[in-house]
């Protein structure tokens, strides 16, 4: 893993949770770029997860569905008691996150925020995040994840 840390994989080895890193080398311009990142780790795309910051009712909110689908943002806003929620612009996603857009990790983030993990994560013994940084994926039990990022779950995907 030498070169490879980041504050996600830093939180993972502090707490002790069972991981592992996986690199890939896909263009983030690159059209469909999750399916080509799921060819790539060489794993079913619905494994592979994206994480979204949202704003739901003015606070922000990290939203974590499959690559292969959009982000039911009425869903969303469902699931953590809101009315109305809306993809945060970029600048605003990478100051609350610490991340990169394209590297944003649920875990690590610079100030943790409230997180929903699509209901479909459970359905795999492992799923695939970011790592926080372009280029590396990290994989691990969704449970994990949904602990340690103090999530809720729900059908949070669209198509």
């Amino acid at each position: 893993m030498a070169g490879q840390g980041t504050p996600a994989t830093a939180l993972l080895t502090r707490r002790k949770i069972a991981f592992t890193t996986h690199p890939y080398d896909v263009s983030p311009d690159a059209p469909n770029y999750g399916a080509l990142v799921a060819d790539a780790l060489g794993v079913p795309p619905g494994q592979v997860f994206k994480s979204l910051v949202t704003e739901v009712d003015g606070g922000l909110t990290v939203a974590v569905v499959p690559v292969t689908g959009e982000l039911d943002l009425k869903a969303l806003a469902a699931a953590v008691g809101g009315k109305r929620a809306a993809l945060a612009d970029r600048v605003t996603a990478e100051r609350a996150t610490g991340y990169v857009r394209g590297g944003i990790s649920p875990l690590g983030q610079r100030r943790r925020l409230p997180t929903v993990v699509d209901a479909s994560a459970s359905a795999f013994p492992a799923v695939y995040v970011s790592a926080g940084r372009r280029g590396l994926q990290l994989r691990l039990a969704p449970a994990d994840l949904v602990a340690l990022t103090g999530a809720v779950t729900a059908p949070i995907a669209a198509g």
